[in-house]
């Protein structure tokens, strides 16, 4: 996750979305006093929520909100094909309320 810059990474099963372990996930193994050799599964989030491309990002954003997340993983045709965060959400709601340029 440091390497690549991200905060949540999707764990698969059979091509199939198990899981998802996120920076907060880490930071709860850490407080638990876990190491670099505790496995994943310990802490990941087993099942979680998910959107699909078509959704909007007014359901995403409702999601996060009420399910108290920051990063939900998008999924097609039973395929995951992308994550979105709460930054990406910000960045779409900045880009609509910015004034434009004359």
């Amino acid at each position: 996750m440091v390497e690549r810059g991200v905060g949540a990474v999707v764990v698969l099963e059979n091509d199939a979305i198990a899981a998802i372990l996120t920076e907060r996930d880490v930071m709860k193994a850490v407080a638990a006093g876990k190491d670099a050799s505790a496995p994943v599964a310990d802490w990941m989030t087993r099942h979680p929520e998910t959107i699909e491309p078509v959704d909007s990002t007014d359901h995403a954003a409702s999601l996060m909100i009420h399910g108290g997340f920051r990063h939900l993983p998008v999924v097609a045709g039973g395929k995951v094909v992308g994550i979105v965060s709460i930054r990406d959400l910000m960045k779409v709601a900045i880009d609509d309320r910015s004034p434009r340029g004359v």
